[in-house]
């Protein structure tokens, strides 16, 4: 699987910006896939995961309510949301795949493939 992330640039505070990512190959829904977001200088974090038929997602408490990850399987994509964004969403963000994924969703360690990230800027 191969992923290619999409969308970023740069935005004001309070605004919003969806990023994609789209996927090859034709197993696309037997994966989760997720978003994570890696800070200047910080470690890469978790953003959020959704299930292969979409019906079950997970969000960072940092995000929650404010980001919304969405899949259209038939176009191999899966989309990151973001709305009322502050300064503090800068970051590379990363899509990732997983085959299997159950509790340990947050953890880099679960996914396999993963994409090769878009610059979100948020100014202030």
């Amino acid at each position: 699987v191969q992923l290619q992330a999409s969308g970023g640039g740069l935005v004001q505070t309070g605004g919003s910006l969806r990023v994609s990512c789209a996927a090859s190959g034709r197993t696309f829904r037997s994966y989760a896939m997720g978003w994570f977001r890696q800070a200047p200088g910080k470690e890469r974090e978790f953003v959020a995961v959704i299930s292969g038929s979409g019906g079950i997602t997970y969000y960072a408490d940092s995000v929650k309510g404010r980001f919304t990850i969405s899949r259209d399987n038939a176009k191999n994509t899966v989309y990151l949301q973001m709305n009322s964004l502050s300064p503090e969403d800068t970051a590379v963000y990363y899509c990732a795949a997983a085959s299997l994924v159950y509790s340990d969703y947050y953890r880099e360690s679960s996914y396999d493939y993963w994409g090769q990230g878009t610059l979100v800027t948020v100014s202030s």
